[in-house]
């Protein structure tokens, strides 16, 4: 096993080149994940699950989206201290972004809790709340693989 170090480069795989299908696929559940979902909060679900799993290629992209769908700077630079930032997010977000982040880092206890999940099936259909969990496994999954294949954000100006 050779070891590579930390300042080398390393080849990463582009996975829509090599696993074409697959890549598809995922293309197809990110659409339906977004059915029914306000475009805003689904970039807000995007974002933070973005920032908890270090993805920077899926921050940039969707605070770029955020934007374009009307939203504001403030609420993109706070989203990482939502819980502090009073009411600058509505009941709603508040509940999807608690169960973005519970659904996200799993090892907080290894399972969503009860009064995340309440709280969230408190403010939301049940079909809302099917997309709102759709959306977080989407995002989580794309995360994941822009994370391992290093996939870099575009140098903008």
């Amino acid at each position: 096993m050779t070891q590579v170090l930390e300042t080398e480069k390393q080849h990463r795989i582009t996975l829509n080149r090599v696993a074409p299908e697959f890549f598809e696929a995922m293309m197809t559940i990110s659409a339906a994940a977004q059915k029914g979902i306000d475009p805003r909060l689904a970039e807000l679900i995007k974002i933070r699950a973005s920032q908890l799993n270090h993805c920077a290629f899926c921050l940039d992209m969707h605070s770029h989206d955020a934007r374009k769908n009307g939203e504001t700077e403030q609420r993109i630079y706070l989203l990482s201290a939502w819980e502090e930032a009073g009411d600058l997010y509505t009941e709603k977000e508040q509940a999807a972004l608690a169960l973005t982040e519970e659904m996200t880092d799993l090892t907080r206890g290894a399972h969503v809790s009860d009064a995340v999940y309440a709280r969230a099936a408190s403010v939301f259909t049940d079909a809302e709340l099917g997309q709102v969990i759709a959306m977080v496994t989407v995002i989580n999954a794309w995360n994941r693989i822009s994370v391992s294949t290093r996939v870099a954000p575009p140098h903008r100006h």
